[in-house]
């Protein structure tokens, strides 16, 4: 008897050829798409449902909204109106991909659910365990939006992607097998948020309206006026608005006092940060006493950096060996090994 597995479907390449190769390891494919929005992507259901007719397997279709709007959408609120830079991405995979698609799957009698992120799933003889792995496609690897994942989950996780195939791969196994969407475009950056224009979204949801304030910088000098503290993020250059002697960075948003504090590029870096709602994939944490070393990544786009987690008092903090650039409240640091194995990871505060 095959093996049942859930395969989130968005209607992309990505999940597409998933969804082949499950079919031709052997397991039993399930495609499932969650609809997030009370105005649904009906071009997302209708390209995976033609996906799945193709490829003849079941299509599921759950609604989510209520939990995407609690835990996505109400966060992503809130951490901006409490002048943090959130990322979306991440809370979906927690609540909503690995916690209501999850329990979905064992509703359905899945032994294993599956998705068409880049990463990989292993097991480590180091760490007697199953892991969590970068994908062997380093420019696409999406580990870091995944550390949120339950360790006690991580072995009836499945990532189709992760031996050795690369985007142009995905696109010419969908050709292969006569999918209309091989040539489709990738999603934009934040689903919800349809013309891209978050400052407006966020304007529609806020309790109360972002203020005029006053763009200071670190010295305490007035330089001029903003528009809103939702309308920065920390590193920003342009758009300020003001004019200096030397280029200008905003290296702070101060909430208590509605100001957004700027600076010099050198004063953007910083050696240390504090983490909180930390994750841990791997059993570490009785190292944290004495410090972990590891490799931090402090978002999407960064390097890894050599940094050293300790544990004082009640807070986890990160040392770098050397100093980060545009650390940023509200992102994640996310932990690695030297074979590139996700530790885990945290909220920046």
């Amino acid at each position: 008897m095959k093996e049942k597995v859930l395969l989130g479907m968005s209607g992309g390449v990505d999940s597409s050829a998933s969804a082949i190769l499950l079919k031709k390891i052997g397991y039993e494919v399930i495609g499932c798409t969650m609809n997030l929005l009370d105005d649904p992507n009906e071009e997302a259901i209708r390209d995976a449902k033609k996906v799945c007719e193709k490829l003849e397997i079941e299509h599921h279709v759950f609604d989510c909204k209520k939990e995407f709007k609690c835990h996505v959408i109400n966060t992503f609120v809130s951490e901006y109106e409490n002048a943090r830079t959130p990322n979306p991405c991440v809370e979906c995979n927690q609540y909503l991909k690995f916690g209501v698609f999850y329990d979905k799957a064992k509703e359905l009698g899945c032994k294993y659910i599956a998705t068409g992120h880049y990463a990989k799933k292993e097991y480590s003889e180091k760490y007697k365990q199953y892991v969590l792995k970068k994908s062997n496609e380093e420019k696409k690897d999406q580990t870091y939006f995944l550390y949120t994942i339950p360790k006690e989950k991580i072995e009836n996780v499945l990532f189709p992607l992760q031996d050795n195939i690369n985007k142009k791969d995905t696109r010419l196994l969908a050709e292969e097998y006569g999918l209309e969407i091989a040539s489709k475009k990738d999603s934009q950056e934040i689903c919800f948020i349809k013309d891209n224009n978050y400052q407006r979204f966020l304007k529609e949801y806020m309790q109360k309206q972002p203020k005029r304030g006053e763009i200071v910088l670190t010295t305490g000098e007035r330089l001029g006026k903003h528009d809103g503290l939702i309308n920065y993020t920390i590193g920003q250059r342009k758009g300020l608005g003001i004019s200096y002697k030397e280029p200008l960075y905003v290296v702070k948003l101060d909430i208590n006092n509605n100001q957004v504090i700027v600076g010099t590029e050198k004063e953007l870096y910083n050696g240390e940060l504090k983490v909180i709602n930390l994750n841990w994939i791997v059993d570490i944490e009785n190292k944290l006493e004495e410090g972990l070393q590891c490799l931090a990544k402090i978002r999407y786009r960064a390097k890894e950096a050599r940094a050293k987690v300790i544990k004082e008092n009640d807070s986890i903090k990160v040392i770098f060996e050397e100093p980060q650039r545009a650390i940023t409240s509200g992102q994640s640091v996310v932990f690695y090994d030297e074979d590139g194995i996700v530790l885990g990871g945290g909220k920046i505060v």
